[in-house]
């Protein structure tokens, strides 16, 4: 993708000043979340990441940035979060932070709908609601800071895997969880993408693998069982390209059945190396976590409110201005392949 491999230069710059190892980063914070009574007040900076779950390596990657910026601009940290990624499974984490008094949740909703109540409670009580990564409803939150455009991240997906197949033939799509905001936006894209696009590719199939390693690795066999002309497979989630790249490696379909999604590079180097996949794209995470703890702190001192045009400092980042919808958007996606890889380490 032409659009991708410009930004190569100063996006590695970025990145390689910042790498991580994935194992740990998840850090519960410097110090304690605040007890009760503090939320709404402007020097409250104790800010809490709430992701889909714990333990992926995407969100430790998020969190660590999150509280680089956190350490910045001297608040406190912390990240709390469910093991399985499921609707509801964030509502006690919510509602535990509001009774702590918390000056902002940062989460990325396992549902548009199902956590909107308690969220709304926090926002009450004085907590402002910043999401990230995946939305909920705009009713229920102060600002989404967004990794790339729906449109972009669809069309950088649509287009790799068309390449790679000669723009012919069956694929499918392995997704994280069936009520997951961003992905639901992405592959409704997609299918339009493909539709104008690539009339020659059809999408036979869309699978749901929870953003769990092995029941994303299970729904890959299964995939390539029930469909013996699948050419290629699209899974726009850290959890589920890795899981499925790890199942074409060790099997016949390595080198036959053409992978690409949304991966990091540290998970995915091997397969591309190896050769189980040609290419695949991301946004830089850890960006994405600092970009959105800086929009909290904005928030929490009355420096933005959440309304079209209004702007903020976000450290080393820069300048960034609220769209419609109190939308921030982060930037382009970019494509990792075996040529630029190596340049980075997250």
């Amino acid at each position: 993708m032409t659009f991708a491999h410009k930004r190569v230069a100063a996006l590695a710059a970025v990145v390689v000043t910042a790498a991580l190892a994935l194992t740990g980063c998840a850090d519960t914070g410097s110090s304690s979340a605040p007890t009760g009574g503090s939320a709404g007040k402007s020097d409250n900076l104790a800010i809490t990441f709430l992701p889909k779950n714990l333990g992926n390596p995407y969100f430790d990657t998020s969190a660590k940035g999150g509280k680089a910026a956190v350490e910045e601009f001297k608040g406190t940290f912390n990240q709390v979060g469910p093991a399985q990624a499921s609707p509801d499974a964030q509502v006690s984490y919510i509602n535990t932070a509001t009774q702590q008094g918390v000056g902002a949740l940062v989460v990325s909703a396992n549902d548009p709908k199902a956590i909107c109540d308690a969220l709304n409670q926090a926002r009450k009580a004085g907590v402002k609601v910043v999401t990230f990564d995946s939305d909920t409803n705009p009713e229920c939150r102060d600002l989404f800071i967004n990794q790339a455009t729906a449109e972009g991240i669809a069309k950088v997906q649509v287009d790799e895997i068309a390449t790679q197949i000669g723009d012919s033939g069956e694929v499918a799509i392995l997704s994280a969880s069936a009520n997951a905001t961003n992905q639901n936006a992405w592959i409704d894209l997609m299918k339009k993408d493909l539709t104008a696009d690539h009339p020659n590719v059809k999408l036979v199939d869309v699978v749901y693998g929870n953003d769990d390693d092995q029941t994303s690795f299970d729904k890959t066999a299964a995939l390539l069982q029930s469909h013996p002309n699948l050419k290629g497979i699209i899974s726009p989630t850290t959890v589920g390209v890795a899981a499925a790249a790890r199942y074409l490696s060790t099997s016949a379909f390595k080198g036959k059945v053409a992978l690409t999604g949304l991966g990091t590079p540290n998970q995915m180097r091997e397969y591309v190396k190896d050769g189980t996949v040609t290419s695949f794209a991301l946004w830089n995470p850890e960006d994405l976590g600092y970009l959105s703890a800086y929009a909290a702190q904005a928030l929490i001192k009355g420096d933005i409110t959440g309304k079209e045009g209004d702007s903020f400092k976000a450290g080393k980042l820069g300048e960034f201005t609220v769209g419609a919808d109190g939308v921030v958007l982060l930037g382009d996606p970019f494509v990792f392949t075996k040529d630029n890889i190596d340049t980075f380490n997250f």
